[in-house]
């Protein structure tokens, strides 16, 4: 097999230098098409995901611009064959190829036979030496390579001098100026009439910024893998801690349970999408000492285990201080006083009412909350809500109480925000909304048929963030 480098290879142009033209402009054309992807893009750089394919961007105008490099070069046919004259082992100063010669090709022949090698320009660049100085043979090559790579050089040019193996490898050299690169090397031995080893050629290139990309690529993608899958624990462990706090009761329940005069409640917890984190919504409705009930729903803002926790602690504070009969403004008020002190500031929102069933009286208050909705005799309306600020936003706030006497048949209904898909719980179209079911409501037999009703008409799409229903029908 004749040397790449060998002064009897003709000096013409290769053959489909035309093709090859065709092929970079092909290859720039592309490039530029990728690099404008790229900057309309804008990737985020702040979070895994944005990082990740920046890195991709990057790695891929690298590797067009190698392939460009590559592509002129077969164009502009080998590097030129050593000058007549030059004594052997030393290599002819070559003109400047304009830009930098890092990522391009260089190329090598050591002769066994004179223990003289030749190098290309590029070469002499890559591996940042003099290009007056000679050229290193093989048993001096090793001493530019890393101590860790050398064993690798080593074997690679063992297999090939000696078993004619191909050479197919990568190592780290270490500049004068002490600079690391990585070099990937490609070569065969050329062989003598007798079949013997008289040469090995090789072609070098540097791959410091190709690899260098690689990593990163993976590296962002590795950052990717760990969020994604700490976004997927957070989440199951924000779904189970709601689903073990809020009420573990189906159906229509009872309350209080024994006594004329009671309330059907029934409640429901609709999930936001599945992509979606976990909010701190709940519902709530407990018996309380002399017959009394307690009916809440409340939101605390924010999303995962850290407000699913707020949540849990907040739901337990309030049903302590109703079993020892606190009014629903004074609950409110503690409520506030409790987020106040919390080491993790956070807002929330409530609606608590407490029924008499005796004088079927409702006593109610909120925080910044939806009022709840009263259905009698196939219509609808809002109770008209007390002061109360959101939970947190103040300290000291005072909150109002309202009270509204019920009649047999009537149907309260208390939510949380987004309740109605696109549409916030303060906007008169999400309460519109449900307001309009009220003659459905009149011919529902059960609490848990106007909870269906409910979810029917406003559970059909996916939702960006959960919500919480709560009906209580006073019984005859």
């Amino acid at each position: 097999m004749p040397s790449p480098l060998s002064a009897d290879r003709p000096s013409a142009q290769p053959p489909g230098r035309g093709r090859v033209d065709a092929l970079i402009t092909q290859a720039r054309r592309l490039k530029g098409e990728v690099d404008a992807v790229r900057r309309d893009a804008r990737p985020d750089g702040t979070d895994p995901h944005g990082r990740w394919e920046r890195a991709l961007y990057e790695l891929a105008l690298h590797e067009l611009d190698d392939l460009d490099e590559h592509l002129a070069q077969l164009r502009d046919g080998p590097p030129p064959t050593p000058v007549p004259g030059v004594p052997p082992g030393r290599r002819a100063p070559l003109p400047p190829t304009g830009g930098s010669p890092l990522g391009r090709v260089g190329s090598a022949e050591w002769d066994l036979l004179t223990d003289t090698a030749t190098w290309s320009a590029e070469l002499y660049a890559i591996l940042g030496r003099d290009p007056a100085t000679a050229p290193l043979t093989l048993d001096e090559l090793p001493s530019l390579v890393l101590d860790e790579d050398r064993p690798e050089l080593t074997a690679m040019v063992t297999d090939c001098l000696v078993d004619a193996q191909r050479i197919d490898g990568e190592f780290r050299i270490v500049r004068p100026d002490g600079e690391v690169r990585t070099v990937h090397m490609m070569g065969e031995p050329v062989l003598d009439a007798d079949g013997g080893t008289a040469s090995m050629w090789a072609v070098l290139r540097d791959v410091s910024e190709l690899r260098r990309d690689r990593r990163e690529v993976s590296e962002t993608r590795d950052s990717l893998q760990r969020h994604r899958h700490r976004a997927q624990t957070e989440h199951r462990l924000a779904v189970e801690l709601q689903e073990a706090v809020l009420p573990p009761w189906h159906g229509t329940l009872r309350l209080p349970r024994q006594g004329p005069r009671s309330l059907h409640v029934a409640g429901h917890h609709l999930p936001a999408a599945a992509s979606a984190p976990v909010g701190g919504n709940w519902y709530d409705a407990l018996e309380l000492p002399g017959g009394e009930t307690l009916l809440s729903v409340g939101d605390l803002t924010g999303h995962g285990p850290a407000v699913t926790s707020g949540m849990a602690m907040l739901l337990g504070a309030l049903r302590g201080m109703a079993m020892a009969g606190t009014r629903p403004g004074q609950l409110l008020a503690w409520l506030n006083q409790l987020l106040d002190t919390t080491v993790r500031p956070a807002l929330g929102s409530a609606v608590c009412c407490r029924y008499r069933p005796a004088t079927r009286t409702l006593v109610w208050a909120h925080a910044g909350h939806p009022a709840p909705l009263l259905f009698r005799g196939g219509t609808g309306r809002r109770l008209s809500a007390p002061d109360g600020v959101l939970l947190g936003a103040t300290s000291g706030a005072a909150y109002g109480e309202a009270e509204e006497t019920l009649e047999p048949g009537d149907l309260l209904l208390l939510h949380t925000d987004g309740l109605v898909p696109g549409r916030a719980a303060a906007d008169p179209a999400a309460a519109d909304r449900l307001l309009a079911l009220a003659p459905r409501f009149a011919g529902a037999h059960t609490a848990q048929d106007c909870v269906r009703t409910v979810v029917t008409e406003v559970g059909g799409t996916e939702r960006e963030d959960d919500a919480c229903l709560l009906v209580a029908r006073v019984s005859a």
